[in-house]
């Protein structure tokens, strides 16, 4: 355990520091809690995360019917060849496990009887998607966690606090600097090991399902530490976020196609079988590019979906909170379809990791969403996300504690510094960036316009201004324009189309470009461009 050397308001000395506060987060800090120190840090209230508004569930083989092997054979497939196998194995054969552990931690999934009700989304082969409470199950998870996380003597969790980089001294990761929002007051976290378990970047486009908080810090700070990146043009798009003018994008779940309901177009047809022998529980991608192709055809900004063929009885007690929320924005589920569209989801890109969560800075792990090590390939499987986090927070945690820890020089280094000052720039850019992303680095994207766009955001990068303080907004403008010009650098590389990203210029998928795609600093000159074989650190 790291004993203080000095006290002061501004140095806060923890041996396990997370940036961010969603199931990744939470089990591993649940993980550590008793080995050490552990301080969680978040930008924003303890909840408010992706995971927060998860709807449809976790997917997971614990069904008698149901293997891992059948579990991994449907994410393979999802993922376009992209998929690292081992990564796959380890989520698949490691996951009931975890999720039996989150059982005996509170979460209360649904039943029948004694019997977990198992529901079907996209690309799955069986029935294996266990939901809580109807459609909320990624708030199950989070007050499971977060209650245990709140009065657990060893974790301390610093709300409203906004990590800006990390901290780094003699090529190692010994904590990160943060704003504290209460009054703007920078603070320094110092630890042996920091996570990052920060979340995706679905702010990065104008239309998303994602909260306000999703502006990929974790992904931009490591960037700039020296982490690769890999993965970048793959973002996934959900192809039923609620289209209702004026209003907040609302997901609604993929589980209820799963349950019966169907897509359909301006006159009424149901259009998803003449895309995809699975119809309307093809994997996502495939779904969303063909609700677009409609949308286009029909000359509309939506299609609609249609839940006639469910039971109401079934269709009110599976989808509350659903049910509730388009209420609310006056829809009449009894009678009429209800319009939706594609909304950026979930990143399957991030900071390099193995199959432990290192990184390539010593002392820093990553972990969720702003991590990638190939799980998700090209294209996620739907409800793999939540799984994830379980099983690789639990990695995570057993990795942490054999790192290396802080000398008393190395820590006495990191609370004398000054704190370094942070990259920020007009809040005024991120709304201009995200309709940049929206309109040439979306669904569909074509080569002209992603070079214009970077060559647009490579401006926007050199308004960004080197300060000595900061506010939450600034230091989240300046993490999107980061991330963005990696976005666009890596789709433009990616000649073909795969998964997630579909390049009308390149139709068709390239076997040439069955691999992996990386991007580390290249200081002025931008970031570096390396392809596969990718050199992880060593598993």
């Amino acid at each position: 355990m790291i004993t203080p050397r000095v006290e002061r308001p501004n140095i806060h000395e923890f041996d396990f520091v997370i940036v961010g506060s969603g199931v990744a987060g939470l089990f591993a800090a649940l993980h550590l809690a008793d080995r050490g120190k552990v301080a969680i840090i978040t930008k924003d209230e303890l909840t408010e995360c992706n995971t927060e508004y998860a709807q449809g569930g976790i997917a997971v083989a614990l069904g008698e019917d149901d293997t891992a092997a059948e579990h991994a054979e449907d994410t393979i497939a999802a993922g376009a060849g992209l998929c690292e196998p081992h990564a796959v194995e380890l989520l698949t054969t490691e996951g009931p496990g975890a999720v039996e552990e989150l059982m005996r931690l509170g979460m209360r999934f649904d039943r029948e009887g004694e019997e977990l009700l198992r529901g079907r989304e996209a690309a799955h082969g069986r029935n294996r998607i266990l939901h809580a409470s109807g459609d909320e199950t990624g708030h199950e998870v989070e007050r499971s966690l977060s209650r245990r996380a709140q009065v657990h003597p060893s974790i301390t969790i610093f709300e409203h606090t906004q990590m800006t980089d990390l901290l780094v001294i003699e090529g190692r990761c010994v904590g990160c600097d943060a704003l504290a929002h209460d009054g703007g007051e920078r603070v320094r976290f110092v630890a042996s090991v920091t996570i990052l378990a920060a979340g995706g970047l679905g702010q990065i486009y104008a239309v998303t399902t994602n909260p306000l908080v999703t502006t990929g810090d974790g992904m931009a700070a490591a960037y700039r530490a020296g982490c690769r990146l890999m993965d970048m043009e793959f973002v996934q798009f959900h192809p039923t976020a609620l289209y209702h003018e004026g209003s907040p994008k609302f997901l609604i779940s993929e589980a209820v196609r799963g349950e019966g309901a169907v897509l359909r177009n301006a006159s009424g047809e149901r259009f998803m079988p003449g895309y995809h022998e699975l119809g309307d529980l093809a994997p996502r991608d495939v779904v969303a590019r063909s609700v677009f192709s409609e949308m286009r055809s029909d000359g509309r900004d939506f299609v609609e979906l249609d839940f006639s063929s469910i039971p109401l009885e079934r269709f009110l007690s599976r989808f509350p909170g659903i049910v509730a929320e388009l209420r609310r924005r006056g829809f009449d589920i009894y009678s009429e379809r209800v319009p939706v569209a594609p909304a950026a989801h979930y990143a399957m890109s991030g900071v390099l990791t193995d199959l432990h969560c290192r990184t390539d800075l010593p002392g820093l792990l990553a972990v969720g969403e702003c991590a990638c090590m190939g799980l998700h390939g090209a294209n996620r499987l739907a409800s793999n996300s939540i799984l994830e986090g379980l099983v690789f927070g639990v990695r995570c945690a057993r990795m942490a504690p054999t790192l290396p820890r802080l000398s008393y020089e190395q820590m006495g280094v990191a609370a004398e510094l000054a704190p370094p000052p942070v990259r920020v720039g007009a809040p005024a850019i991120r709304s201009e960036l995200q309709r940049l992303m929206q309109q040439c680095a979306g669904m569909e994207r074509i080569g002209e316009d992603l070079a214009e766009a970077r060559a647009e955001v490579d401006a926007r990068v050199r308004q960004i201004a080197t300060v000595p303080s900061a506010s939450r907004e600034e230091a989240e403008a300046a993490n999107l324009v980061t991330l963005a010009r990696l976005m666009l650098e890596a789709a433009l590389a990616r000649t073909e189309s795969r998964g997630a990203h579909y390049r009308s210029d390149f139709p068709e998928l390239d076997e040439a470009w069955h691999r992996h795609l990386t991007l580390r600093s290249g200081g002025p000159d931008g970031p570096i461009v390396e392809f596969a074989p990718v050199e992880r650190p060593d598993a």
